[in-house]
């Protein structure tokens, strides 16, 4: 009984507390500008995510919302957060009042928004309030009219769309009875994939009008006519399935299989209450709003797109059981490697077999490991291989729910056989990827593919295989081969050795709109990219310690050119871009300089100057809680220079104090003494009461519980 009661006394307590954390939790946040969130619900890892549309297309309407905007096209039930190419919003409702103006359907009151985690809410300027929750896999929404005349437009045509007016390949649509549809979608958009649903109304419409199809439309619409009671509430839910019709009715019947919106309202809440509650901080209002909406951007992914049944549709359009349950989509890999997937081994340690296993399915299923998956299918956007830095990573922190032997051969196959963006033949040949052979990011495939080969070689070591190690740190070194003595950067080479000419170090390219040799940066920019797993190696070539040191300095002085947030130049100190993600690493690298107090100067600066708690408060996408990770971890006081070897860079917290529950049971615990507005370096750290000799401490020292305290100062 007492222990018991000591369970029931930490639940209770971690709720209370976790209560208290959702109330800071400020939805909007990055929705203005190119944050690119979305206010509407979802649960923490969640295939659902309904919330309104303004535009299906654009670059500032990825998410489908800005803040801005007060126009609706109504409320689809999935997207990706903080994206910068748009993809999904399947299934559009919009409800609306006939006997008002026409013209008001499509507008609401600006005022009238109101969300919190698991909750959305506006009303429309013909006086229809929408309300919406979920839960994993279902969407949930309510709707009151003015009258007991009820309309709602659902389409099946619409959806967020990228560089392309055809959306709907092909579909099947089943009216079942006078309250459920039923059907799926093949879209093709970012990435081709199959969607199936059941949307079922809790009350028999009256009649339902096919509306025209244009030329390109592949999928029907309908105008949906109730007649409601005294009421005047029409309730309707959505279940997603990648499966099958019977897969999404089988998630409706599990997840929702009643009406009662404020319960699954409430149970939202209790979810996120769990997450929330991780991490409890000492700090003012402001802070807190901003910090527990960042580690509510970074929960809503990856999406656990299995079935309840554990089923799920793989990269070969085939379908699959996962274990556990799990199959994660919305990989956002050349973002998350670098910091989320670091936090998230500390913070949702559960998750990481399931993530791991997602990653080597996908191999399985497509030959390569996964570049960045939607829906489970690839895109293949963005450059490196940077699912080989996660499966080292899992397996460096003791990870072991997975195949390691398994994992070593599906990082050595991705890194051998060709596939798109990975052309090893060439890589070998020149030792560099040529830029007269490919005219596109040449120098920063290079130097992606060199962390990549370390994180190779380190897993064969690790595992027994000297030979395979020996070759890919070979490989690692490829890098050197493109560093220019004269401009001391990495620069373009062609296939006979000649460097590009004419070059500008400060020109950003990006392969959309101003092709060139780096991926949404400039030479600069991408020049610290071999420092995540060679800083000797770095050093080395720039002539020691203190031209290491006087290069950052350089860096963070060195005035932009023409900056284009379209090519990462968001959020600028000096060169250093914080808007986007090649520059996350390289403020923890003052603390292998001369200057260590440097980087805590500027840590300090990004937080205050780059962050706040209005809608426009994130600079730069959030890119599925990358940016959002960036901002726990350094507020924290660490950040992972190499997210694949273990360990955590000491900056400055901004922070005066945190307590990380772990879900092992255990606390991991932080002070900042003196901290304040003007005491902003860190001077000395503490390790359960013993000095930090050197700037970083180990993932072991964090989820075994312990004690961290630095001293801060203002010298």
């Amino acid at each position: 009984m007492k222990n018991f009661l000591f369970v029931l006394f930490i639940t209770l307590g971690i709720q209370l507390h976790a209560q208290i954390n959702a109330h800071y939790v400020k939805v909007f946040i990055g929705t203005d500008g190119t944050g690119h969130t979305f206010p509407g619900p979802s649960m923490p890892f969640g295939m659902v995510q309904p919330g309104p549309d303004n535009r299906e297309q654009g670059w500032d309407y990825t998410s489908g919302y800005q803040f801005n905007d007060s126009i609706l096209l109504g409320f689809s039930q999935t997207r990706f957060s903080g994206t910068g190419i748009s993809e999904m919003g399947d299934i559009l409702l919009l409800p609306f009042d006939i006997q008002n103006d026409k013209d008001l359907k499509n507008k609401y009151f600006k005022d009238s928004e109101r969300a919190s985690v698991g909750y959305y809410s506006l009303v429309k300027k013909d006086n229809v309030k929408v309300e919406l929750t979920c839960s994993e896999r279902v969407a949930f929404h309510r709707y009151t009219f003015p009258t007991q005349d009820a309309n709602v437009l659902a389409s099946f045509q619409h959806g967020l769309r990228f560089l392309t007016d055809s959306l709907v390949l092909d579909s099947e649509i089943k009216m079942e009875d006078h309250q459920s549809i039923s059907g799926y979608c093949h879209t093709k958009n970012w990435v081709e994939r199959k969607y199936y649903f059941v949307l079922t109304f809790d009350q028999p419409y009256t009649r339902s009008i096919e509306l025209p199809k244009t030329r390109k439309e592949n999928a029907p619409k309908y105008q949906l006519n109730f007649h409601l009671g005294d009421s005047k509430v029409l309730q309707a839910k959505i279940a997603m399935s990648t499966v099958s019709v019977d897969g999404a009715k089988l998630n409706l019947q599990t997840e929702i299989p009643g009406w009662n919106f404020d319960q699954v309202r409430q149970n939202a809440e209790k979810v996120w209450d769990n997450y929330l509650s991780r991490i409890d901080i000492e700090a003012d209002a402001k802070q807190k709003e901003i910090f527990y909406t960042s580690l509510y951007h970074f929960f809503l992914q990856p999406s656990n797109i299995a079935d309840v049944d554990g089923k799920y549709r793989g990269a070969d359009d085939k379908i699959g059981l996962a274990p556990s349950g799990e199959y994660y989509s919305t990989l956002s890999i050349w973002d998350i490697y670098r910091g989320a997937f670091p936090l998230l081994e500390i913070i949702a340690p559960e998750k990481i077999n399931g993530i791991i296993n997602s990653l080597l399915l996908h191999h399985k299923a497509a030959g390569f490991l996964p570049i960045w998956t939607a829906w489970g299918q690839d895109n293949y956007c963005m450059i490196g291989n940077h699912a080989i830095p996660m499966i080292l990573s899992a397996v460096n922190n003791g990870f072991s729910g997975f195949d390691q032997k398994e994992a070593l051969r599906a990082m050595v196959e991705t890194s051998t056989k060709n596939h798109i963006n990975s052309d090893w033949k060439m890589y070998n040949k020149f030792g560099y990827y040529p830029f007269d052979k490919l005219d596109n990011e040449a120098v920063s495939r290079t130097l992606e593919s060199g962390f990549d080969d370390w994180c190779v070689a380190e897993m064969a070591s690790k595992l027994g295989d000297p030979e395979t190690a020996k070759s890919f740190y070979n490989r690692a070194n490829y890098y050197k081969n493109l560093f220019d003595p004269e401009t001391k950067l990495f620069r373009g080479r062609d296939t006979k050795g000649n460097w590009r000419t004419p070059f500008d170090p400060l020109a950003a390219t990006s392969p959309m709109n101003n092709p060139g040799d780096y991926t949404e940066a400039n030479a600069w920019q991408y020049f610290w990219t071999p420092a995540q797993f060679d800083i000797a190696g770095m050093t080395n070539l720039l002539g020691g310690k203190e031209e290491f040191t006087q290069k950052l300095n350089d860096f963070f002085t060195l005035e932009a050119k023409n900056p284009n947030k379209f090519l990462g130049q968001e959020a600028l100190i000096g060169q250093y871009a914080h808007g986007n993600e090649p520059g996350h690493h390289i403020l923890y690298l003052y603390a292998y300089s001369n200057q260590p107090k440097t980087g805590q100067k500027y840590i300090h600066q990004v937080i205050i100057e780059f962050h706040n708690n209005t809608p426009n408060g994130m600079i730069g996408n959030d890119d599925c809680g990358q940016m959002s990770a960036w901002y726990i971890l350094s507020s924290l006081g660490f950040y992972p220079v190499n997210p694949a070897n273990s360990m955590f860079v000491l900056g400055a917290p901004q922070l005066r104090k945190a307590m990380l529950h772990l879900v092992n049971g255990k606390t991991f615990s932080i002070e900042a003494k003196n901290l304040s507005s003007e005491n902003i370096y860190n001077t000395k750290a503490f390790l359960n009461g013993k000095l930090i000799e050197k700037p970083f401490i180990r993932y072991p020292n964090i989820i075994d519980g312990g004690k961290l305290k630095f001293r801060m100062t203002n010298k």
